[in-house]
């Protein structure tokens, strides 16, 4: 009976320290900072990761994430240098540096979140109020965030916090502005395409009109041209016909005349009427094309200049259609 009673109460006793021991042992990881707390005050401040011992039942433990931390603020609305309403969407990146301090301040993230979202639009509101709209959408928002981060983290070193960015994830007007603008912006870039379609016509027509004189002046010079190229070729032609004429009148008579017929017994509805005596067939009835010129005298060639002392040939007669028929006498 007591033998079974010792070993009960050893039982129980090694229950009770197993207990003891294992309340009186944490953990610290890598990514964690522990306070060790004795009675609601701060007992010890544990940044090294490990096994670590504690009072049981005296003494509680309470961990802070040591990793980057990240705060999403609400859309919010704030005013530009130029009196323009912008909606702001940011977000903050931060991680606790100093774990007692932040437990002095903040106690919990919840509390330190809400005091970091508060520093930040103070910060926001304060850094873009002397910015133009156009430098906090375009132009100088790098330098703009940076500026805001500055702000923050020197308000937030109270609560133990180092703030590693601020970012402006989304700068917009309110959908009343955006409309208006849009409707400005639309009519702006109607009067630039209506100028630019005005100034397109007008140097149309100076670009037509000017071509249009080039090519008057070019048909101009060509009408010349050919006009000169006409006389010197008549005046060649003449020229030739002369230097042939000179040389052998009867030959220049009788293939004169030969023209003459090819051109004007052409097949049609032309009729002559002429004498089978007429000097224009003066090579029908002799061939020779004395025809009726004196005995002895030269033939001369319808067009031709006469020989000097000789009657002028006759030319050959206007034709009135198309082509001759074989001419009737009379």
């Amino acid at each position: 009976m007591n033998s079974t009673a010792l070993r009960t109460g050893i039982l129980v006793l090694l229950g009770i320290a197993a207990i003891v021991l294992f309340s009186a042992i944490y953990v610290v990881h890598q990514t964690q900072y522990a306070m060790v707390l004795r009675f609601g005050a701060v007992r010890a401040d544990v940044r090294d990761p490990g096994l670590h011992f504690k009072v049981p039942l005296i003494e509680s433990v309470i961990y802070f994430d040591k990793r980057v931390l990240d705060l999403d603020l609400p859309v919010q609305t704030l005013l530009s240098a130029d009196r323009q309403n912008l909606e702001v969407d940011a977000f903050t990146r931060y991680r606790i540096v100093d774990p007692l301090r932040f437990f002095q301040a903040a106690n919990n993230i919840t509390l330190a979140n809400q005091r970091l979202a508060s520093f930040t639009n103070s910060a926001m509101r304060n850094v873009l109020a002397s910015a133009s709209r156009d430098a906090i959408v375009r132009t100088d928002r790098s330098r703009l965030m940076n500026e805001i981060q500055d702000v923050v983290n020197e308000q937030a070193r109270s609560l133990g916090i180092e703030v590693i960015d601020v970012r402006l994830t989304r700068v917009d007007l309110p959908n009343a502005n955006s409309q208006a603008v849009y409707q400005r912006m639309r009519t702006e870039r109607e009067r630039e395409a209506a100028d630019l379609r005005a100034n397109g016509q007008q140097l149309a027509q100076t670009i037509r009109a000017r071509a249009e004189r080039e090519a008057t002046v070019i048909k101009a010079d060509a009408n010349r041209q050919s006009e000169e190229l006409r006389g010197k070729g008549d005046a060649e032609k003449n020229r030739i016909l002369a230097e042939a004429f000179g040389r052998d009148p009867a030959f220049f008579s009788f293939y004169r005349s030969m023209q003459a017929y090819e051109a004007g017994l052409t097949p049609g509805e032309t009729r002559l009427v002429l004498s089978p005596t007429s000097e224009f067939f003066r090579y029908f009835n002799d061939p020779n094309g004395r025809g009726n010129n004196p005995a002895g005298s030269e033939p001369v060639s319808p067009g031709a200049s006469p020989a000097p002392g000789a009657a002028p040939a006759p030319e050959p007669p206007p034709t009135t259609g198309s082509a001759p028929t074989p001419p009737s006498a009379q």
